[in-house]
């Protein structure tokens, strides 16, 4: 979904730096692409674009856990199971402040709207974009989505099942209204 955002937005004129960790898509022509590999490589160079930004979209994060500690060397094959702790990874969505349209998504599997509501009020965003990972047809892994986009005064919006070029189409479209009304940023 980020790298068609990113495409949807350079079509209609706008400056795009797309953030993205390691991915099997093709870099998009005309827009600024930095790459990164943790999330807290990902929450500074967000830091760094978002006092430049009208609107902050963001798709998806490297990873919402990772490792409490790193071994030095390699973890040898015992007989006895493995225990990996894990830590909670920076809330970049939810921390970056600035004065632009904030957009978030969220990859539910149960509870959707509810789900996706409560992290819209949150992380303080304006329209959050929730779609069912369970569905095979949607969301990760195809060139397809279904969504539900939800703004802050409570507005739902289902859409069908659309490529995800559509469904960017779509996110913009509210972003651009969002942009378009004063009261909003």
């Amino acid at each position: 979904m980020g790298y068609a955002l990113a495409e949807a937005a350079r079509d209609r004129g706008a400056k795009v730096s797309l953030v993205t960790a390691p991915a099997w898509l093709a870099e998009p022509v005309g827009v600024d692409v930095i790459k990164v590999n943790t999330a807290q490589e990902m929450r500074q160079a967000v830091e760094n674009l978002a006092p430049k930004a009208d609107a902050l979209i963001m798709a998806a994060a490297v990873a919402d856990y990772r490792p409490k500690s790193a071994a030095g060397q390699k973890i040898k094959k015992g007989d006895a199971g493995l225990t990996l702790e894990l830590e909670c990874t920076p809330d970049i969505l939810g921390t970056v402040k600035g004065n632009f349209i904030k957009v978030g998504f969220a990859a539910e599997s149960a509870n959707l709207e509810e789900n996706a509501r409560e992290k819209l009020k949150q992380k303080g965003l304006d329209l959050i974009v929730a779609n069912d990972i369970t569905s095979s047809d949607s969301g990760f892994g195809v060139d397809t989505n279904r969504v539900t986009i939800i703004d802050k005064e409570g507005g739902v919006d289902g859409l069908p099942l659309l490529t995800k070029h559509e469904v960017a189409e779509r996110v913009l479209d509210r972003v651009a209204q969002l942009l378009a009304e004063p009261e909003s940023r």
